[in-house]
């Protein structure tokens, strides 16, 4: 049984892969990995404008590719998921960042996640 962050990390790497090698993705077996995989690529303009709109002297270019895919994954959950609660979200792109990023990431996707919440711009 696969739980929900081993499912947030799966998908955090095939949506990873799938932009380094431009589509390609899979289906998984598990439920919540085709969700979030299939919710990204789906709303991924809209997802990454949000994140631009509260970059601050910064661009979503100059975003590593593992920040903005974990960014991805939790801005989808926060906006699109109704069932899991925001902190819930934030705290797991957190956690992926520390395993994935540098060591700048997980702060830099904590306060990314947490100013978009405190806005209340989430679509809910």
């Amino acid at each position: 049984m696969t739980t929900r962050r081993e499912a947030r990390e799966e998908a955090f790497k095939i949506l990873f892969e799938d932009e380094m090698n431009e589509g390609g993705a899979v289906e998984h077996q598990h439920e919540f990995i085709n969700e979030l995989i299939t919710g990204v690529k789906e709303h991924k303009l809209e997802i990454d404008k949000k994140i631009e709109s509260f970059l601050v002297n910064w661009t979503l270019q100059r975003i590593s590719l593992v920040d903005k895919t974990i960014l991805r994954i939790a801005l989808y959950e926060i906006i699109y998921i109704e069932s899991i609660p925001h902190a819930v979200s934030i705290n797991e792109a957190v956690e992926l960042a520390h395993k994935y990023g540098d060591e700048k990431s997980s702060k830099f996707i904590n306060g990314i996640l947490s100013n978009i919440v405190k806005e209340g711009d989430v679509g809910r």
